[in-house]
């Protein structure tokens, strides 16, 4: 039997006012009308806890949109769950902050798209975003959330990254995560104008490394580096049906956000099914469960346990194979098929397909 989860990502919506190009909800969002109701979202919460789920994450789309949210804060913390935001800040105040703050909220995480008005509200699709985003970090700070800056990096702001870190620290924030994009979702959509340099993602890493040594012991820094250059795949979600699960909208639940884009796997929904029983005996969560389902090539390698034979999404996205494996890998034979996608794209300008929802 599987441990427990140690982590749900509870995508209480699908609506939100920016309209990232490289948002990783799927191309075929859920609706409102189709949204889970509080009392619903709260069953799941406790049936979490129960699993053993230690943090939840409390996620969008947007998940102020929602005008329950504090509702939900309060049902998660009834639950015995450790609760962070993610969000944009576009529809919070401080007045709403303050709520939230009272009813129990652990954490936010406030998304970045880039320093400067102009490229951030033309990557978030949204006018005048970036102003109100760094009046609502002021408002997290003054109130005293712990603050966790996402920043997803791609060609259009990775050359900005030193001035990203120091707005990190500017902003008063414990953490940054630099995620550079990930292809999956919408991000996939928009790969030809999103992939970065190879040189990019070189100095990239320079500047991590500098900034790790000199800001050690005040901003913790995760760094995602792109996985098309990489020799080896990461260790994606720290293998399948591991440590975490999504709940969508709806009430689906997934191993991971991109799941779905595999096909001839049925995903339950937590309405109709205990949630302990979809981790636990779910056809699709055991699909990729553990290592017997590896090919030769992974399930040999000394890195079995390491990287857990990649990602599957990756795998299909770019072989249409989730059982292969992961094509970063230089030991596998997709690693030929990356690398001449790698090629045809490396100078493609191209225009973004805005998600809209």
């Amino acid at each position: 039997m599987a441990n427990p989860p140690m982590a749900m990502l509870a995508e209480v919506t699908h609506r939100c006012p920016l309209a990232c190009p490289y948002c990783s909800n799927p191309t075929d969002l859920v609706a409102k009308g189709q949204e889970l109701d509080t009392a619903t979202w709260s069953g799941i919460f406790h049936s979490a806890a129960d699993l053993g789920v230690l943090q939840l994450h409390l996620s969008g789309g947007e998940p102020a949109a929602r005008s329950d949210l504090i509702d939900l804060v309060v049902a998660a913390r009834e639950a015995g769950l450790y609760t962070n935001l993610i969000t944009s800040g576009i529809g919070l105040t401080e007045r709403r902050l303050r709520e939230l703050d009272e009813a129990g909220l652990d954490h936010v995480q406030l998304s970045v798209q880039g320093v400067s008005a102009e490229v951030a509200d033309r990557i978030g699709g949204y006018n005048g975003g970036f102003k109100r985003k760094m009046h609502v970090a002021e408002h997290i700070s003054g109130i005293g959330f712990p603050l966790t800056l996402n920043a997803v990096m791609h060609r259009d702001n990775l050359d900005d990254l030193p001035e990203t870190i120091d707005m990190a620290v500017r902003l008063g924030a414990r953490r940054i995560e630099i995620a550079c994009v990930q292809f999956q979702g919408w991000a996939l959509v928009n790969r030809a104008r999103l992939q970065p340099s190879r040189a990019q993602v070189e100095r990239a890493k320079d500047v991590v490394r500098e900034a790790e040594a000199r800001l050690k012991g005040q901003l913790v820094i995760d760094f995602v580096p792109p996985d098309y250059y990489s020799d080896f795949p990461k260790p994606c979600m720290s293998g399948w049906g591991s440590t975490g699960l999504n709940v969508a909208p709806d009430g689906t639940v997934l191993p991971c956000h991109a799941a779905a884009t595999i096909p001839g796997l049925e995903f339950q929904n937590a309405v109709e099914t205990p949630l302990a029983e979809i981790w636990h005996n779910s056809p699709a969560f055991n699909a990729y469960r553990g290592t017997d389902w590896m090919p030769d090539l992974c399930r040999s390698c000394d890195r079995r346990d390491i990287d857990f034979g990649g990602c599957r999404c990756q795998a299909m996205a770019i072989l249409g194979d989730p059982k292969a494996p992961d094509p970063v890998c230089h030991k596998s034979e997709g690693r030929a098929a990356l690398d001449r996608l790698l090629e045809s794209e490396s100078d493609v300008e191209a225009d973004y397909q805005y998600r809209r929802a």
